[in-house]
């Protein structure tokens, strides 16, 4: 009985983790910030859905699964968000109007 509740619970707020990932890509004004929505919310939603997983079956092939799983989404999930970001600001997408800071600007780096 708690076995099932606290996987409820993890499969609960993974879910709404994964949901308010997806209101902030409609909602978020450009693709900075919703590449933030993107990959913050969403590795968070799924370690969520992977740990209620792993509670509810509690089997060792589905847990190591599920860690490795997890290790995968936590390893690559924001590097690419960052490079899809990177790869934006090199083509000149245009940022919110309403951007104070661009740390980007004075980075060698970007000039091609």
């Amino acid at each position: 009985m708690i076995q099932d509740i606290v996987s409820a619970f993890f499969l609960i707020i993974g879910s709404f983790f994964i949901f308010v990932a997806s209101v902030g890509m409609l909602r978020f004004p450009d693709i900075y910030t919703r590449m933030h929505a993107a990959s913050k919310s969403i590795s968070l939603g799924i370690g969520c859905l992977l740990i209620g997983t792993i509670i509810h079956f509690a089997t060792i092939l589905i847990v190591l699964k599920a860690i490795a799983v997890v290790v995968f989404i936590f390893m690559t999930m924001p590097v690419a968000a960052q490079m899809i970001s990177r790869v934006a600001y090199l083509r000149e997408v245009r940022m919110w109007d309403n951007t104070w800071v661009d740390e980007m600007k004075d980075n060698p780096d970007n000039k091609s």
